[in-house]
């Protein structure tokens, strides 16, 4: 998996490309959390759920009908907060919810880790992996993270999630100024 570093700031690109405005640093915290809150099935090794089963890493918590709830609840949940989600873009705020929180398992996907991703739970348990995996897999333990091991992993994550994120914000805010200023001159 890659680090809960990167799953984070995936919120930030994502958000900023959604919603140009300034946003409450509720509305940021959320957004961290939705983009983490899959890997809360970790605790299954240490529950011993049973390896690929439902609960399992990478399993539930990953899939797209675990993404679609989430991000129903959290729009649902944050409907009588102005200053968090405006009224006027709840289905934008359903779909950057749903879209973040997906993040999460088409990153997992792309690692090299063994196991794949339950895309399709509860429906189907299979685990699906792309073809191309570029990230290495983040370890677990905070020694293993700061040592060789992790400044490998930190690089593969910059390289391909942090530059792209980045560069595709920058275009979504560039295509946005190009947009109001051909606006401008068509009203003059």
């Amino acid at each position: 998996m890659p680090s809960a570093i990167t799953h984070a700031f995936i919120a930030v690109p994502l958000g900023k490309a959604f919603f140009p405005e300034e946003k409450s640093w509720r509305f940021w915290v959320l957004s961290i959390l939705c983009s983490i809150l899959p890997d809360v099935d970790v605790y299954g090794f240490y529950l011993r759920t049973g390896h690929g089963g439902l609960f399992w890493h990478r399993g539930f918590t990953h899939s797209l009908f675990f993404a679609l709830f989430l991000s129903l609840a959290v729009v649902w949940l944050s409907s009588k907060d102005q200053d968090l989600l405006p009224e006027t873009s709840r289905w934008k705020s359903w779909l950057y919810f749903f879209l973040l929180t997906c993040s999460h398992a088409f990153l997992d996907a792309l690692n090299t880790g063994r196991h794949g991703v339950a895309l399709f739970s509860p429906f189907d348990t299979h685990r699906y992996s792309f073809p191309w995996a570029p990230l290495v897999i983040s370890p677990l333990s905070a020694r293993s993270f700061f040592g060789p091991r992790g400044r490998e992993v930190m690089l593969s994550e910059l390289t391909w999630v942090w530059v792209p994120s980045i560069l595709l914000w920058v275009v979504t805010k560039g295509a946005r100024r190009l947009s109001s200023r051909s606006g401008l001159l068509k009203k003059e």
